[in-house]
């Protein structure tokens, strides 16, 4: 009997193109459609794509999973005076659980799972686990996405565009007449203002000085991220103003300079380790501290209390962000992630 592969379609080029590959490797295909916001009717590109390739389409509602694990997440974070990841919380939470539980228990069969994310996943015959791998794509790490999902979920994942460009991927979907080519790049919650999801802003408060100067009003605390440099209405007369830290308890803002952001350490929480149940310590890596860093040099070693690490870097790093995932490599591998606690 063939292997049935359910595949996440989204309705854009990559999910589309995963999908018709799975098809000319031999697999069966069925697909799955999200619906986070509880509107059906938001399918109709992805039914468009199931109709081209002549798959079933299942439209699954998490929703209430969705507002649960990963809007809740993002109201409480930005009530810390942090950065959420609503992307990596919503694979862990919701794309590769909720879903595709949902999936089987609605009594959908499929061995499988697939995505069209630029990454790929190894089998270590040796140990059983399951090691997570950068993409050859050079322009796209989504890896970095999926570095807290656990070892029972990559168990059953596979990524058909591991070894593609866009480019190339934007190229098959074009040479097979399929109308996502011409698509624009997804502007779903994990690319856009997820502000707007946010139930319960926080009232105005102060910019101030670390010294404890009030530089004027800010809009709510969630409207700011350590780095940050546009949008704060702040003049200086001489090197600009920038976002160095926030305080919740105190509903305040602190601004400073470009050297106030550097540092070299800080802590980590929740780590998500992948090729082994606990690394040998102290561990050299690759740290990224965001999605769009490039890495840097860095040692991992036990935290002061329980289940941290602290992260320290060769050299001083920019605008660490509490909220936001740190991603550890080797090479092209993916040793491991944990939340920012501090800097």
């Amino acid at each position: 009997m063939k292997t049935t592969v359910a595949i996440g379609i989204s309705g854009g080029v990559d999910s589309s193109v995963a999908a018709y590959l799975l098809q000319r490797q031999g697999y069966d295909v069925i697909g799955l459609w999200m619906d986070i916001l509880g509107n059906p009717e938001n399918a109709e590109d992805a039914q468009r794509v199931a109709d081209f390739l002549s798959i079933p389409l299942h439209i699954i509602d998490v929703h209430n999973e969705y507002r649960d694990s990963v809007l809740s997440y993002i109201q409480e974070v930005y009530s810390l005076g942090r950065t959420p990841n609503p992307c990596v919380m919503c694979n862990r939470k919701i794309k590769f659980g909720a879903l595709l539980e949902k999936a089987h228990s609605s009594g959908i069969k499929f061995d499988l799972f697939a995505t069209g994310h630029y990454a790929l996943i190894k089998e270590n015959q040796q140990t059983g686990r399951f090691h997570l791998y950068k993409s050859a794509s050079t322009d796209k790490d989504q890896a970095y996405f999926l570095s807290m999902l656990k070892q029972h979920q990559l168990a059953h994942l596979i990524f058909p565009l591991s070894g593609m460009e866009k480019s190339h991927v934007k190229k098959v979907a074009s040479n097979i007449g399929l109308f996502t080519a011409l698509k624009k790049e997804s502007q779903d919650l994990c690319t856009g203002d997820y502000r707007n999801f946010i139930d319960r802003l926080s009232p105005k408060g102060n910019f101030i000085t670390k010294e404890g100067t009030v530089l004027g009003q800010h809009k709510g605390i969630e409207h700011y991220t350590i780095g940050q440099r546009r949008g704060l209405g702040i003049s200086s007369s001489g090197s600009p103003y920038y976002v160095v830290g926030i305080d919740p308890d105190h509903n305040t803002v602190f601004l400073g300079f470009d050297d106030d952001l550097k540092s070299r350490e800080f802590t980590v929480s929740s780590v998500n380790w992948i090729p082994y149940e606990y690394p040998e310590l102290p561990l050299k890596a690759i740290c990224k501290i965001r999605y769009r860093d490039n890495g840097a040099p860095a040692v991992i070693s036990e935290g002061e209390t329980d289940g941290t690490f602290i992260v320290r870097f060769d050299s001083p790093r920019r605008a660490v962000t509490p909220g936001q995932i740190a991603a550890f490599y080797s090479s092209t591998e993916v040793l491991g992630a944990g939340i920012i606690e501090d800097r």
